[in-house]
């Protein structure tokens, strides 16, 4: 690139600029950004508008004591940066702080599919309500007469499914009463049968209790006989002793009587 190319360059720049910053002053139409078609003018400009961002960010930096950082590509894919402190410390906190905000955005965002899932059920919600007075024949004078015949064989169905559970029920409860009559029955017989038993084996069991008495009396009266046997025993045994003892007595009495004689 030659000196007049560059000079020619640099003047269709700054009269851009110049242009550009006399149209907003004044409040005349704005000048359209756009590509700069010149290769040469594009690049003079891009050199310009660069130091002049980097300056600017420099400056902010300064002032405020704020961390700035600052990456171009140009259009050949050449990069340029510029940062107040660290370049890899800035990316690296950009990344937390970019993590952090997608953690704050995540409850957010399913606060609002929370939201519209509630919609969508409040509205399912009503269709159901709706359709529900319709079956009880509510809000039905603006219907037309298809949507009346079809509430009318949805009733039709629903209704002989009705009478087709009301009556297996009914015949479920005539067989579980039958089951139990049949239980009775048979608990019926069981009871008829014992007291059949009881019937024939009473009396037997009546006399051997009878027999069993009688066997205790003649024990008992057995008992007392021998017990008055031994009594007169007794007695007589000691009657006897008393008349020996008399009898001795009356000897020994009549001895000395002799004597005197």
């Amino acid at each position: 690139m030659d000196a007049e190319s560059l000079r020619e360059a640099s003047s269709t720049a700054t009269s851009s600029s110049v242009g550009l910053i006399q149209g907003w002053g004044n409040g005349e139409e704005k000048i359209k950004i756009r590509k700069i078609d010149n290769a040469t003018a594009r690049q003079v400009t891009f050199s310009k508008r660069r130091r002049g961002l980097f300056k600017k960010a420099q400056e902010l930096s300064i002032l405020c004591d704020a961390e700035v950082g600052l990456i171009i590509f140009s259009s050949t894919g050449k990069l340029f940066q510029f940062s107040s402190t660290s370049m890899n410390e800035i990316v690296e906190k950009y990344g937390l702080q970019f993590k952090s905000i997608q953690k704050v955005d995540q409850p957010s965002l399913d606060l609002q599919l929370d939201r519209n899932d509630s919609a969508k059920l409040s509205k399912q919600a009503d269709e159901l309500s709706q359709q529900l007075r319709k079956m009880r024949g509510e809000d039905i004078d603006k219907l037309t007469l298809e949507e009346l015949q079809k509430i009318e064989s949805t009733l039709g169905t629903g209704l002989s499914r009705v009478l087709e559970k009301k009556d297996q029920k009914i015949l479920d409860q005539i067989s579980e009463l039958q089951l139990r009559g049949m239980k009775l029955m048979e608990e019926n017989s069981r009871l008829r049968k014992r007291m059949s038993e009881l019937h024939v084996n009473w009396p037997r069991a009546v006399k051997s209790a009878a027999n069993n008495d009688s066997d205790n009396a003649e024990n008992a009266v057995i008992e007392d006989g021998q017990s008055s046997e031994c009594v007169s025993n007794i007695s007589q045994l000691g009657g006897s002793q008393d008349l020996n003892d008399s009898a001795d007595t009356s000897l020994k009495l009549g001895l000395p009587s002799s004597k005197w004689k």
